[in-house]
């Protein structure tokens, strides 16, 4: 069976960190993603993804992003429930992040995020350099 998600999207409000009693690092927050389809004479929609990340990934998104910054992510959908005090049955559906990855440019990122924060941030996975599948601009036959 498969259970992947991919989304990319920004950030509705500041991450949450939080450490379970154990000691482990979580951090709940919730992106935006654009809809693909828009009707004639309508805005563009966009659908409110709530995500938890644990351990360093948490650690990472709560140190590098924030509202309003763009991010890629990897992970897979995962359902809970509980009786709520009238003793209802509440359904919660999450995206657990496997992976992260920043989704725009230091200078696009300028007014969300300090130019500080990313040089520092390579060493945590950011997107790799693209490979292109022909080598270099040497390698090139015209």
């Amino acid at each position: 069976m498969l259970n992947k998600v991919i989304l990319m999207g920004r950030f509705t409000r500041d991450p949450e960190l939080r450490s379970t009693p154990q000691g482990i690092s979580t951090c709940s927050f919730s992106i935006a993603v654009d809809r693909n389809f828009v009707r004639p004479g309508e805005e563009r929609k966009a659908d409110f993804i709530n995500c938890v990340a644990w351990r360093q990934t948490a650690e990472f998104i709560s140190k590098y992003f924030k509202k309003g910054s763009m991010v890629a992510l990897e992970g897979s959908i995962q359902t809970r429930s509980w009786d709520d005090q009238d003793g209802k049955k509440r359904y919660a559906t999450d995206v657990v992040v496997n992976q992260v990855y920043f989704a725009e440019s230091k200078r696009d990122s300028q007014s969300v995020m300090s130019g500080d924060d990313f040089a520092s941030a390579g060493d945590f996975g950011s997107l790799p350099e693209p490979i292109s599948p022909m080598g270099t601009d040497d390698d090139l036959p015209f």
